[in-house]
């Protein structure tokens, strides 16, 4: 009887805690936004800059944002994003993408990799945040 309380009380904490840890890595994530945000916008009312705008990027073909002139390796990359291919692009884009315009070294850190996507792919198309 002790280990089913210890057992539903395990779960009961893990699930309440759950909603808060999502919101420390999008909190997290838009910090490490920063780094982006000389090149790109995301959120409502977000344009094109030196790099494409980033709503709806979860599942966006790389190449497609909307007046935005992208290098041929991006549009003829043939990635849809998505965790796994932003991961592992962000991680070093030239190599991911040989002959993007993109300039970025890249970020090394598995944690802030993550936090960073969790930030992102929380806007929609229309830079709303997905309920």
């Amino acid at each position: 009887m002790t280990k089913l309380i210890f057992g539903a009380l395990t779960i009961l904490t893990v699930t309440a805690t759950a909603p808060a840890a999502m919101a420390q890595d999008a909190a997290a994530g838009k910090t490490s936004f920063n780094k982006c945000l000389a090149c790109h916008a995301i959120g409502e009312g977000a344009k094109n800059k030196v790099g494409p705008e980033l709503n709806g990027l979860d599942g966006r073909k790389s190449g497609t944002a909307p007046d935005y002139n992208y290098s041929d390796a991006n549009k003829n990359s043939g990635i849809t994003w998505n965790e796994a291919q932003f991961k592992e692009y962000i991680k070093d884009p030239k190599a991911k993408i040989p002959g993007t315009k993109m300039a970025f070294a890249g970020i090394k850190n598995e944690t802030e990799i993550n936090n960073l996507w969790t930030y992102v792919s929380q806007f929609d198309k229309d830079g709303k945040i997905k309920q």
